[in-house]
């Protein structure tokens, strides 16, 4: 029965023009091709399309029929389809034309009719009249195969088969039908010899490496992720804002007009087909011009259709996604136009390629392997560095290929720059240095603030010093809500992204660096089991935590949330051998330099000895403050504030006169009647606080001045190289037992450390502004407000029994004999 319909093929092949030929595949291949460049058919892309489109003409158009019969006969001869596919395709089209006419005269009817309408134009018309006659008389004489013997054999023969490839890994580049319909896979030069043309002229890529870069790029961001996060914040305004906002972008932002339209007339906010899909089409010219493996390109288009499926329940959603994203791209409103002929064949003929369920493309072999091939384009921990510091700087989206290969030198000089201006750090310092900026305490402080609120029990919100604003309570109170999330990301996506610009600056050696990225890794990946555990988290105390001095980055968080293609689901979600980027200090430890307080910045991590240049500042600083100018001068001060201090000062010289008023009144008289040197001036000046009992000087224990001046000065030796970290360790111990033995909590050190401050500060016009701004510091360090000025509101005071309750998670600092946590 094949042979009777091929057969009849070839009968209407001399309605081309052809000679009468007993299979309409016996043409001489090469004039076969000829003919094909002649109807202007230059590849089987352009075959694809035709063949498409011509199956799929509207009713009446019957010499569009009968040319499809023709391409179809002509590919298979000259090789661009097998014989079975292009056999296929006449069994389509001759089963189109006989459920569309009763007859053959009806059949040759319609063509003459189509072919006058288009106008008589050549020689060949008179030939196709003859044709039509010479077809009608074997018809009437039933020579050849009549309509009726075509219609008893199409009965017999099977149900149509598709015309597109039928192999699981084939199934994906049904997507690409938008496009080009691919009619035989794999794929082949031949479907499309200007590929590399058309990637230079379209999307500027020149190599295998630039293309995946796109291709990965459309994946993981795309152009969607900038539309996605600007429709969330057009949202939250009203309409007079949301002009505003389109007038003062729409300079870079061509689209803004429509997104705003959009938004404003309630329609869908979803594009990501627009990226997606465009990554088929990529593959598939990758495939053809072979800058990727059939495997590679295989992969990435089921990945595109991986997240397809995700996103989208049917076809008619992928298209009107894909619309929407074409409008944003053009910057034009496209909804109200004349649907495209090919959207309208996808959506609605018989021989779609889109007629298989998008649900279908793909089978749980294709889907795995390609999980698996898209993560070990992404596998290396600086990827890791990347998805991290994506959320402040998404344009290193476009480096996903390799992130380590060289930068441009602008981008050099400005991460460089970066480093030395904002963080002070530089090349003369190391790698090492950067250890600095991994902060385990500050993530515990937060632990454990939150463990606490969710029990209930809050930092003081008074003090004698004063009491917060509302703001800061109101963020310090928030921690409750976010106890089940560690609070690791909120530290480790900034440490995150000062690797990443040391990385990209160049002044650093890249392996260590990379060890700094694999140590973050499988820290992250011990604290957040899956990427939505970590972006979670890292939303909750973004929420929770927001940088006045930085946009906030909710919206961009809550993208990578939602998006399936965001490279952090994307990740190698492992840990190695457990290992951090930085020390981790003992609670213990971590309590003692807390003890310095406000008189230095929160120490959030084991200090490390320092660069030349860094020691320099302090070495200035300890010589014009203490005059301390060696590691033996800093020894003998340091065991001197440990057993006498300043606090020996007062009760040797200033205490003895709280016993009699009289003499104190004397001795003032007497400073004040003459002229004083610069020591007489400091004491006259103790003596008058002493009078006046100013701060409570005569009633408080002054101790935590020295204590934390012992911390603050142990620190700087610390970073000086003056102690080694052993005798470091001593000086922390032996500070928070002196701690523990003058004082029962941090209300009490605070009072202790702010009578000693103002008493042995010497004369100044600023005093009081100093004072203001220590009694300010020394609320914020009681009350936890702001959460990270200070970590004593989440510290037992030294000596204490344990109070507070411990996280749901691991992430707190190890704790010595007596701390159960």
């Amino acid at each position: 029965m094949v042979d009777a319909l091929n057969a009849w093929w070839a009968q209407q092949l001399v309605l081309c023009d052809w000679a009468f030929t007993p299979h309409p595949l016996a043409v001489d291949a090469v004039a076969a091709e000829q003919r094909l460049l002649q109807l202007g058919i230059a590849h089987r892309g352009d075959l694809a399309d035709q063949l498409f489109h011509g199956l799929g003409a509207p009713p009446g158009e019957a010499d569009r029929l009968l040319g499809t019969l023709e391409w179809a006969a002509l590919a298979g001869a000259a090789g661009w389809l097998t014989q079975a596919e292009a056999t296929n395709w006449a069994h389509h089209v001759t089963r189109r034309i006989t459920s569309e006419y009763s007859d053959l005269r009806a059949w040759l009817g319609d063509l003459r009719r189509a072919l006058g309408a288009k106008g008589w134009e050549t020689g060949a018309d008179d030939r196709f009249i003859d044709a039509c006659q010479a077809l009608a008389d074997l018809e009437s004489e039933g020579e050849g195969i009549t309509w009726e013997t075509l219609e008893q054999a199409l009965l017999t023969l099977p149900e149509l088969k598709s015309l597109w490839p039928q192999m699981p890994a084939a199934q994906p580049w049904r997507l690409c039908a938008l496009f080009r319909p691919v009619m035989s896979y794999p794929a082949n030069a031949i479907d499309w010899p200007d590929a590399p043309e058309w990637l230079e002229r379209i999307w500027q890529v020149h190599d295998r490496e630039q293309l995946l870069e796109v291709i990965l790029w459309l994946s993981a961001q795309g152009e969607r992720q900038r539309w996605d996060i600007e429709a969330r914040e057009l949202l939250t305004m009203d309409n007079a804002q949301r002009l505003e906002w389109q007038r003062n972008v729409l300079e870079d932002s061509p689209y803004a007009p429509v997104l705003n339209k959009f938004v404003s007339e309630g329609e869908p906010l979803e594009w990501a087909a627009w990226d997606w899909l465009r990554v088929v089409e990529l593959a598939w010219a990758g495939a053809c011009c072979e800058w990727l493996s059939q495997d590679e390109a295989d992969a990435l288009a089921a990945h595109a259709a991986d997240l397809i499926g995700r996103r989208y329940h049917d076809w008619y959603a992928v298209l009107k996604a894909y619309m929407r994203g074409q409008s944003l791209f053009e910057g034009v409103d496209r909804r109200g136009m004349t649907p495209n002929v090919r959207h309208k064949l996808l959506m609605h003929a018989s021989h779609s390629p889109w007629k298989h369920p998008l649900g279908t493309l793909l089978d749980d072999m294709t889907r795995s392997a390609s999980r698996a091939r898209i993560k070990q384009w992404r596998n290396s921990p600086h990827h890791w560095l990347l998805a991290l510091a994506s959320v402040r700087e998404p344009d290193v989206m476009l480096r996903q290929l390799n992130p380590s290969a060289p930068v441009a030198e602008q981008r050099r000089a400005d991460a460089a720059v970066y480093l030395q201006d904002s963080l002070g750090l530089h090349a003369d310092e190391g790698h090492q240095a950067l250890a600095r900026y991994w902060l385990p305490a500050q993530a515990h402080h937060l632990n454990q603030l939150a463990a606490d609120a969710v029990h209930g029990v809050m930092p003081p919100s008074q003090t004698l010093f004063g009491q917060p604003t509302p703001d800061e309570l109101q963020q310090r109170n928030a921690v409750k809500g976010v106890s089940r999330h560690a609070a690791t990301i909120h530290m480790a996506e900034k440490f995150a992204f000062y690797l990443h610009m040391a990385m990209d600056s160049g002044l650093f050696e890249q392996a260590p660096l990379l060890a700094y990225a694999s140590a973050l890794r499988s820290c992250l990946c011990r604290f957040y089991a899956t990427p939505k555990r970590l972006l979670d988290a890292w939303f909750a105390w973004e929420s929770c935590l927001p940088e006045p001095e930085h946009d906030s980055l909710i919206n961009e968080i809550a993208w990578h949330l939602d998006d399936p293609g965001s490279l952090f689901h994307w990740l190698d979600w492992r840990h190695d051998a457990w290992c951090e980027p930085g020390e981790r200090p003992t609670l213990s430890h971590f309590t003692a330099m807390s003890l310095v307080g406000p008189l230095n910045s929160a120490v959030w991590s084991e200090p490390q000895v320092e660069s030349p240049r860094e020691c320099a500042d302090i070495r200035e600083w300890v010589e014009s403050h203490y005059h301390l100018s060696s590691a033996n001068d800093m020894q003998e001060f340091l065991t001197f504030m440990l057993e006498s201090g300043d606090r020996q000062e007062y009760q040797i010289n200033y205490a003895p006169y709280t016993l009699n008023n009289e003499r104190l009144n004397a001795e003032i008289a007497i400073l004040e009647s003459g002229d004083c040197g610069e020591e007489e001036r400091h004491h006259l000046l103790r003596l008058r606080r002493v009078r006046s009992n100013e701060d409570g000087c005569n009633d408080v224990d002054m101790a935590a001045w020295d204590i934390a001046q012992l911390v603050d000065l142990a620190i700087a030796a610390r970073q000086l190289g003056w102690l080694e970290r052993k005798a470091f360790a001593d000086v922390l111990d032996r500070a928070y037992k002196l701690a523990a033995d003058h004082y029962a909590g941090w209300q009490e050190y605070a009072v202790g450390m702010y009578a000693g401050f103002s008493f042995f500060m010497g004369e100044t016009p600023e005093r009081e502004s100093f004072l203001a701004g220590f009694r300010q510091a020394m609320v914020a360090w009681v009350c936890g407000a702001p959460v990270l000025a200070g970590p004593w509101s989440s510290l037992d005071f030294p000596g204490n029994k344990p109070r507070h309750f411990a996280p749901l998670h691991i992430d707190t600092l190890p704790g010595d004999q007596r701390t159960l946590h």
